[in-house]
């Protein structure tokens, strides 16, 4: 049987792209799909939009496909389209609903905030129906090679928590792809990267170096460092830290300029509607990717449909100008400032709509500020530092093919390094920003078959278990919870680790809760580390509810070890392993909110 291709699959947010690899070379797929009614077109990207059309809304058969003669749903290129046009029917940013531990991701929620005629689906299906189309794509092309035969490679966020990877890798089982491995999007990038320049890139940086990878796409933004060591008298490289996952990226920058035209138009006596300000918003996504290449015209036209007579007799025209975009992007996502100032939360109100927790400060520049000060303490540093130096840049991310956000997020690093007496930052040149994530990770499906240098990284957090503590009633006041490290930072896929000397009480037969936490931050615990004051340095991450099996009488506490393992895949598993018997209790990350509902 010949080798398996490994398939690299990148699950945008707002753009889906696939590369492949084997022993006779690699290369990118064009996803075929619908670009208009009943034209089917090979793209590079396929947009992350899902659309669910009304009955009678497109002609028949106009949305037919090679491999499907009617789907009931359109995804891609023609879903953003129409989407833009009936905004209530479209799902987006499927991959932020993922990770968005407020909701129950495996509920049909989706579109949010629909009429209740629309029919919905749940993020986890919304991310299946992207992967089942470029799998039905990708098997009307190479019948001999089904793709749930192939060698799998699928990014997520460097920022993804275990539940969110985990429910990433649900959605890929469930349309067939079980030969699966999760890639961190920043990682592979940099594979992509080191493909590129090949064995040069031993010159292009040295031993010490700490690469800073700024990934800013359609939705999110995303970052990451990666150290240049040494490993038996050669280089060796390894990530160390990983930031938040922080919603706000290109959509919110296309927003940001439809406000700024709506403004204008405002000041003219003219008022747009809600579904008039999602096609500007469109026109404007459109109008920014062109006017921030290198070499544009200085404005580009949007046209806004009109609504009537009561707001716009008739369609209604606008301009964008390249100076006006420059200056708004620039100055309002990438602004000059100190490294102290640390992103803002921004001040809420009492009450607020129920959705994916966007940001409250849109500034690139603080984030970078907060996570450079943050994770100061990943790799030894002088004493007068700050914030972690990184000493060289790599770019990814559609945001970041603009030379001109580019160049203004290397002046302020620059400004910051100087003032602290490093050397400006070095810029790792020679990545395709649109497709770099899905090549690198084919490139990472040949370097686990021993065919070029790893990137050591693990687990992205240290992964912590509440345990109650015994004392005795206090009205008002619950047990207190100690925080337990099952799993540190960096444990590496396909290990497991034992929590030395430590036995716990796991009651089984009646109704309990879980409580799991984890650290971007505290990556010196070990196993069983134990804390007792952590509600400022860890996060809660989900909590499971659940009933655990047993023959013993409900309520009965069974005295257990643990044992934490990190899959293949790159998901976490924590079992509880029985001292005098054969029980063993695998405890899911479950994402129900309410484990009873």
């Amino acid at each position: 049987m010949s080798e398996a291709t490994i398939i690299g699959i990148d699950l945008g947010t707002t753009n889906c792209a696939v590369a492949w690899a084997d022993r006779d070379g690699r290369g990118d797929f064009p996803i075929p799909q619908l670009t208009h009614p009943g034209m089917v077109e090979p793209r590079n990207t396929l947009p992350s939009f899902l659309y669910l059309p009304g009955p009678h809304e497109l002609p028949a058969g106009s949305t037919e496909l090679p491999w499907e003669k009617e789907p009931t749903r359109v995804v891609g290129w023609l879903a953003r389209e129409q989407g833009a046009k009936v905004p209530h029917r479209v799902v987006s940013s499927a991959k932020s609903w993922l990770s968005h531990e407020g909701v129950d991701r495996r509920a049909s929620i989706l579109p949010w905030g629909s009429p209740d005629e629309v029919p919905r689906c749940s993020p986890v299906e919304a991310s299946a129906s992207f992967l089942r189309h470029i799998q039905e794509a990708w098997d009307s092309q190479n019948p001999d090679r089904p793709l749930a035969e192939q060698e799998i490679v699928l990014t997520v966020p460097a920022s993804f928590d275990v539940v969110a990877r985990e429910l990433t890798a649900e959605a890929a089982r469930s349309v067939g792809l079980k030969n699966l491995t999760l890639l961190e999007e920043p990682q592979a990038a940099f594979y992509s990267w080191l493909d590129g320049v090949g064995e040069d890139w031993r010159k292009q940086v040295s031993l010490g170096d700490r690469i800073l990878v700024c990934d800013i796409g359609g939705g999110t933004t995303d970052f990451s460092l990666i150290l240049v060591t040494e490993e038996d008298g050669d280089l060796a490289l390894e990530r160390v830290a990983v930031g938040d996952h922080i919603l706000s990226g290109g959509d919110n920058m296309d927003l940001t300029l439809a406000a700024t035209v709506q403004q204008r138009l405002k000041t003219q006596g003219t008022k747009l509607d809600s579904w008039q300000m999602q096609v500007l918003t469109h026109g404007c996504r459109v109008g920014k990717e062109q006017l921030l290449q290198e070499e544009a015209d200085e404005s580009w036209p949007v046209t806004i449909p009109g609504r009537g007579s009561s707001l716009i007799g008739g369609a209604l025209r606008a301009e964008l100008k390249r100076s006006e975009v420059e200056t708004v992007l620039v100055d309002g996502f990438f602004p000059i400032c100190r490294p102290s100032e640390a992103a803002m939360r921004g001040r809420r109100t009492g009450l607020t709509e129920l959705g994916l927790p966007f940001e409250a400060d849109p500034a690139v520049t603080r984030h970078l500020a907060r996570f450079l000060s943050a994770h100061r303490g990943a790799v030894p540093v002088q004493k007068d530092w700050t914030f972690l130096h990184p000493t060289a840049i790599l770019f990814n991310g559609g945001v970041l093919k603009a030379p001109v956000l580019r160049r203004r997020l290397t002046q302020v690093l620059d400004s910051w390094l100087q003032a602290e007496g490093s050397p400006p930052i070095k810029t790792l040149e020679g990545a395709d920003l649109d497709l770099a994530v899905s090549r690198g990770a084919s490139r990472y499906g040949l370097v686990r078959r021993g065919q070029g240098i790893r990137i050591r990284g693990g687990t992205n957090r240290s992964y912590y278990i509440g345990v109650e503590v015994p004392r005795p009633a206090i009205p008002g006041l619950p047990p207190p919870i100690k925080a337990v490290c099952v799993a540190p930072f960096g444990m590496e896929e396909g290990t497991s680790a034992d929590l030395p000397g430590r036995e716990f009480g796991l009651v089984v037969g009646d109704p309990v809760e879980f409580r799991f936490l984890g650290s971007t931050t505290r990556r010196e615990d070990p196993v069983g580390e134990t804390l007792e004051d952590w509600e400022e340095e860890l996060e809660e991450l989900t909590s499971l509810g659940t009933t655990l099996q047993t023959e013993a009488q409900p309520g009965t506490i069974v005295p257990v070890r643990l044992q934490s393992r990190v899959t293949e895949v790159g998901t976490l598993e924590l079992w509880c392993l029985e001292r005098d018997g054969q029980g063993r209790w695998k405890l899911e990350f479950e994402v129900r909110e309410n484990p009873e509902g």
